[in-house]
């Protein structure tokens, strides 16, 4: 089980030291995203669908990147997916997983962060693009 906190709090725990996981895809990462956060999508979306599909490299790409004492926030647009990556990632043996309630475009039940006016960019800074990412495992398989 893992815990949930609102945008707020995982703006105090971001700034501690914990990573921001944004867990939805690179379009959306893309058109903004917490500052300093690093993409790595649960979930890609098919062009000839349009429907949203598992990554089958979620796990491989965090593992590559990030040990299993990292302290991560995790977030997606409204908390559903990130909440889901959680439980993936716990279940791998990461012990420090949170859900961020209301993600960054809000929910029902929580604002989002664009909504709380926390920082905010839309360019991914060196090394936290899913590209950056992904090719690192790419290479630590070779």
């Amino acid at each position: 089980m893992h815990s949930e906190i609102n945008v707020g709090e995982a703006h105090q725990q971001q700034t501690a030291g914990a990573i921001y996981l944004d867990v939805r895809s690179v379009p959306e990462f893309e058109q903004g995203h917490p500052a300093g956060a690093y993409n790595v999508p649960l979930l890609h979306m098919d062009a000839r669908t349009h429907q949203k599909m598992p990554n089958p490299d979620f796990l491989e790409v965090v593992r590559a990147n990030f040990t299993p004492e990292t302290r991560f926030v995790i977030g997606c647009q409204s908390g559903v997916r990130s909440a889901q990556a959680c439980l993936v990632l716990a279940q791998a043996g990461y012990r420090h997983v949170v859900n961020v309630a209301g993600g960054f475009g809000g929910s029902m039940r929580a604002p989002g962060w664009r909504q709380c006016g926390l920082p905010v960019a839309t360019a991914a800074e060196p090394s936290r693009s899913y590209d950056e990412l992904r090719a690192k495992a790419a290479a630590g398989n070779r």
